[in-house]
């Protein structure tokens, strides 16, 4: 209804859960996509962020949540998201959000952003702040096996390999085989583990 109530912005679909958000990017092509955080179906809305760029490289993502705590921004945010808005300040912040969104500008409810910038920093770890499952799947992309071969060695679905490989190409800012294996070589993964 906001948005609605808006001459600048026009909504061209809604979804129930994440994986027909992301579908209609596929199908419509926003500049921006406002995605629930806590959205229902098989994948999350941080599974979902990722492959945004896949089905339109020009759709900005909003995330509209209740979630305060600052390590859902910075999930989210690591994941694609351009914003992060609080539905309890969805009135005053969504509007802005979007048109900074849509500039490729980021924008954090500033509520978060305080906390966001009060947080202590992360703790020193894998490159690029990968976690250890995404550390263990670029190793292996790096020394040539396939995302089946991941799956099987890490019992894991082929599925999840995927989003693991999506979570590193977002969080590494990497789009090929080549880059991820040139980033292995060179933060010396392949001597380790």
């Amino acid at each position: 209804m906001l948005l609605n109530a808006s001459e600048e912005f026009e909504v061209v679909a809604e979804a129930s859960d994440a994986e027909t958000a992301l579908q209609a990017v596929l199908g419509h092509k926003p500049d921006v996509l406002v995605l629930d955080l806590n959205m229902p179906g098989r994948k999350t809305s941080i599974e979902i962020l990722p492959l945004v760029p896949e089905r339109h490289a020009g759709t900005r993502v909003v995330v509209l949540t209740m979630q305060e705590d600052p390590a859902f921004a910075r999930e989210a945010m690591r994941a694609g998201a351009q914003a992060y808005v609080l539905k309890e300040a969805a009135d005053t912040d969504l509007v802005e959000a979007i048109r900074q969104a849509s500039q490729g500008k980021i924008y954090l409810t500033p509520s978060v952003g305080a906390k966001l910038a009060a947080a202590p920093p992360e703790p020193a770890g894998n490159p690029g702040s990968l976690t250890d499952r995404e550390y263990d799947v670029l190793r292996m992309i790096a020394l040539g096996h396939t995302n089946a071969e991941i799956a099987a060695e890490l019992y894991l679905s082929v599925r999840t390999v995927e989003t693991h490989r999506a979570h590193v190409q977002q969080k590494l800012g990497l789009t090929t085989r080549a880059e991820l294996v040139r980033y292995a070589i060179d933060h010396g993964m392949l001597d380790d583990r």
